[in-house]
């Protein structure tokens, strides 16, 4: 089994934490961490922007990460989320275990 961090940036932690909420109760992800506020800096229609953002990161596997990114894109507030699936290459197995029992 393979196993997946997807990296999503959100316009605020309220977003991020309905997100998360949504994603784990659905099982399409084990668990979410916030990382709170970030700032980014994009091109978007042309014109440079300067963002106040908030990081989620998901945990999944290869079985979910389809339906994963399917329901974010439908839950989410941008019109191009960023979302972006990181393979997990190593890890504490009971850990990486315990993600494939959440999801399943």
């Amino acid at each position: 089994m393979s196993y997946f961090l997807v990296y999503v940036t959100t316009s605020s932690e309220n977003e991020a934490t309905n997100i998360a909420e949504v994603v784990v109760k659905g099982r399409q992800a084990a668990c979410a961490n916030i990382l709170g506020k970030s700032t980014s800096i994009y091109n978007w229609e042309g014109e440079l922007q300067t963002e106040t953002e908030t990081v989620l990161i998901l945990k999944t596997t290869t079985e979910k990460l389809d339906p994963l990114i399917k329901r974010l894109k439908q839950i989410h507030s941008y019109e191009c989320p960023c979302i972006i699936a990181l393979g997990i290459q190593q890890g504490n197995a009971d850990f990486l275990n315990w993600i494939a029992k959440e999801v399943s």
